[in-house]
């Protein structure tokens, strides 16, 4: 592995993380050594294909928040399928925050990611924290908790 090529999953992984856990803007120049050029990318939010639509997500995200940071917690690793345990943490709206959750990840020969898919609430890490709507989605989980 001296000339850079990722030759296990495990090293794909690793690299794959390493890219996360370190990015930022100027590093967004690097995604295409990790991630296919029709890779798929999904959250609560945004579903785009292809390394534009991806990179796009990541500007914006830069764009609208101040301090973002992933840590991975925790993986799987099954075949070519792999589940990132992770937190999100960032300065927005003049406070900082908290998402925890999971990607799924799909990896290539080549140890390239084709698909990107995270998982995580969106309705109780981040709508309800907003001043408004928050009000009324606490209102209506209590309701509808046993």
């Amino acid at each position: 592995m001296s000339d850079g090529a990722v030759t296990t999953m495990a090293d794909a992984v690793e690299a794959y993380v390493r890219f996360w856990e370190t990015l930022s803007p100027d590093s967004l120049d690097r995604l295409e050594e990790v991630a296919a050029q029709d890779v798929r990318f999904s959250d609560p939010f945004n579903d785009v294909r292809g390394l534009a639509g991806f990179r796009a997500v990541f500007e914006d995200m830069f764009r609208r928040v101040s301090e973002p940071r992933f840590r991975v917690t925790g993986r799987a690793v099954d075949g070519d399928l792999c589940f990132l345990r992770w937190e999100f943490t960032f300065r927005g709206s003049g406070r900082d925050w908290r998402i925890d959750g999971v990607s799924e990840l799909r990896f290539d020969a080549a140890g390239r990611v084709v698909s990107h898919v995270d998982h995580w609430d969106a309705a109780g890490q981040f709508y309800e924290r907003l001043p408004v709507i928050g009000a009324v989605l606490r209102f209506l989980r209590r309701r509808l908790s046993a």
